[in-house]
């Protein structure tokens, strides 16, 4: 055999192939059964690649980005940094268990 691709080893390649005679025959026996399941997963895959909210972008004219400018000059935040200070908690010291 050639040289399968990184990760491959011979137990991978037996299910593949098993899984591509039993596609194959129960396409043979019932192919209509699989007609269903691939126009759904065409279906999603064709949502997937255009989705709908990209379909009314064409009718609709798009209008040019426009930057405003401002007639005030930014203002700094009202708040402050203020650093982390300790709050002494109400912790018992005591080394008995409160339950037993």
């Amino acid at each position: 055999m050639g040289k399968w691709p990184r990760g491959w080893n011979a137990s991978t390649v037996v299910v593949i192939v098993l899984f591509i005679i039993g596609l194959l025959y129960g396409f043979s026996l019932n192919p209509s059964g699989f007609l269903i399941p691939l126009i759904v997963l065409g279906a999603i895959f064709l949502l997937y690649k255009y989705p709908p909210n990209k379909w009314g972008s064409n009718a609709r004219s798009k209008q040019p980005y426009v930057k405003q400018n401002r007639t005030q000059p930014r203002q700094k935040p009202k708040s402050r940094t203020v650093p982390f200070r300790v709050i002494d908690g109400g912790k018992d010291d005591d080394d008995t268990p409160k339950y037993h």
